[in-house]
């Protein structure tokens, strides 16, 4: 069974599918479903329509795209939750306490990945290698200011307000999937 990546924002409209997408490219080898859903969302609303053009750049059909609300089961059933701000890491870990100790703001996790040292052999589950390894990396790292766990909304903004929150998240899922690719 494949490892599963839920990445959630507010509304499920512009940073968590921008994620998914981003990850979805980022990922594409190896057995790692991606997906999203916002803490705030309704249910079946398209992607905002800057983040379906960079959705659409990835390769990705933005058409097939429908928002999801958040629930438990999408957190149990993820390997790795992975949040845009620390307010959302609190709304996921109150609704399914279990996802604790896999559940991460995304910048924060990139700043981990990044600073992991990979497993030495090789791992039969990668994802879940670089989660441990991400983990592990928490205590040599000094903490970050509270904000710099925050991935700034780009709703309101412009064009290239999307294309900056798109660039974020892509700087902080390639330490993840070099880390991935590091232990498998």
């Amino acid at each position: 069974m494949a490892d599963r990546v839920l990445f959630v924002c507010h509304a499920n409209l512009c940073r968590s599918p921008m994620a998914e997408f981003l990850a979805r490219r980022l990922l594409a080898d190896r057995p790692v479903l991606v997906s999203s859903a916002g803490t705030d969302a309704m249910d079946g609303m398209a992607m905002h329509p800057y983040a379906a053009q960079i959705a659409t750049e990835e390769g990705g059909d933005p058409a097939a795209f429908a928002s999801r609300t958040l629930r438990a089961e999408h957190l149990t059933e993820a390997t790795l939750v992975l949040t845009a701000t620390r307010r959302q890491r609190s709304v996921c870990t109150a609704l399914a306490p279990g996802a604790l100790h896999r559940t991460f703001t995304l910048r924060q996790f990139g700043r981990l990945a990044a600073a992991a040292e990979p497993p030495t052999e090789s791992a039969d589950d990668p994802l879940r290698a670089a989660i441990a390894a991400a983990a592990h990396a928490r205590g040599r790292l000094q903490p970050a200011a509270p904000n710099a766990d925050d991935l700034r909304d780009p709703i309101g903004g412009t064009a290239a307000d999307f294309r900056r929150c798109a660039e974020e998240i892509e700087r902080s899922l390639r330490p993840l999937a070099a880390l991935i690719g590091a232990t498998g």
